[in-house]
């Protein structure tokens, strides 16, 4: 598809700025969880109701499992929000049979995105509304939208694929229908991973959340500190290591092979997950609280409310897992520990 725009294209050793408008892909995620909580908050959807989503969602009311050998088999248990927010509805995919049985694995798909329409059944707005209204004009954020305004287009980076040379060749954005202004209105709201933003707009999500909740810029709060709270405890204690089974790569040209979605927590750390994030130390300083997640474009955020630090590390580079924005990461949280400990 021709997207009648120009997008920046950096060379390889320049750098975008904090200003600079990039696909958050799956970051998205941690901004439609919130919506959810907020949701939970004012008991407009429940964490725990199957019978709230599947009539919301009655796309999921019949859904089928997929078994090993190919056949169909009823679902055992209705589809709950906290599933949904925690990948163990088993929704690989929209609307395709279920992969296991609902709770019983860890599943990452497309679960956020239920979750993103959700939000939009139940306040009859449309995702991208719902969190400009909701979540960002509370924060003072006016550069982060599912639809980006001609000025965000004007200052969106353009997409890179990492060579199995090394090198690195300009790519069509993935999103790219989103970027057209003919037909941008009519575009799905991707809960899982349709915004667009700078990083300095995306890290007043991350210190609200530092500070329980409420912005130390405005004074407005997203969340409660209990939601806050909730969000950033593990759900899934009855797995300690879900997260370190081997990730195949479906896709080479779009993600790496992984042993694990944080392969470099040493095997004694315990990890979790969250609603909307993974809970996990590491080897850079962070506390075993810490909460993370990524962005398929090689983005990384987290969250160490003990330590009172987060931050995000932001690259436009395909495949995901790419080593050299990887490694960046954790040298540049590493570097953030170091200097915390000299101003201790």
């Amino acid at each position: 598809m021709h997207v009648p725009i120009e997008l920046q294209v950096y060379r390889p050793e320049e750098s975008p700025g904090t200003d600079d408008i990039l696909w958050l892909a799956s970051c998205t995620k941690l901004v439609t969880t919130i919506a959810c909580l907020q949701l939970v908050e004012q008991d407009r959807l429940s964490l725990d109701d199957s019978s709230q989503v599947e009539a919301m969602c009655p796309e999921l009311m019949n859904a089928m499992v997929l078994k090993e050998d190919g056949s169909l088999v009823p679902k055992v248990r209705g589809l709950t929000l906290r599933m949904l927010l925690t990948h163990t509805d088993s929704l690989e995919d929209i609307l395709q049979p279920l992969v296991n049985q609902p709770g019983e694995e860890f599943e990452y798909g497309i679960s956020i995105d239920w979750a993103g329409v959700l939000v939009e059944r139940v306040t009859r707005m449309n995702l991208n509304d719902y969190m400009q209204k909701h979540i960002f004009q509370p924060l003072n954020i006016h550069d982060l939208s599912m639809i980006p305004s001609p000025h965000m287009r004007s200052r969106l980076v353009g997409l890179w694929q990492r060579n199995i040379d090394g090198s690195l060749s300009p790519r069509e954005y993935l999103l790219s229908r989103v970027l057209d202004t003919e037909n941008s209105g009519d575009c799905n709201h991707s809960g899982g991973a349709g915004l667009f933003g700078s990083i300095r707009e995306f890290s007043k999500i991350l210190t609200a959340l530092l500070n329980s909740g409420t912005s130390p810029e405005t004074g407005s709060s997203i969340l409660s500190p209990a939601s806050v709270s909730q969000m950033f405890t593990n759900q899934l204690p009855q797995w300690p290591n879900f997260a370190r089974r081997h990730l195949p790569a479906a896709k080479l040209e779009l993600v790496y092979p992984a042993e694990g979605l944080y392969p470099v927590c040493p095997p004694s750390f315990p990890q979790g997950f969250g609603l909307g994030c993974l809970i996990s130390p590491g080897i850079t300083g962070r506390s075993e609280g810490t909460v993370h997640w990524t962005g398929l474009s090689n983005i990384f955020w987290w969250i160490d409310q003990e330590n009172g630090i987060g931050g995000v590390v932001a690259s436009q580079v395909l495949p995901f897992v790419d080593p050299q924005a990887a490694t960046l990461w954790l040298q540049v949280e590493a570097r953030a520990y170091e200097g915390l400990q000299k101003t201790n």
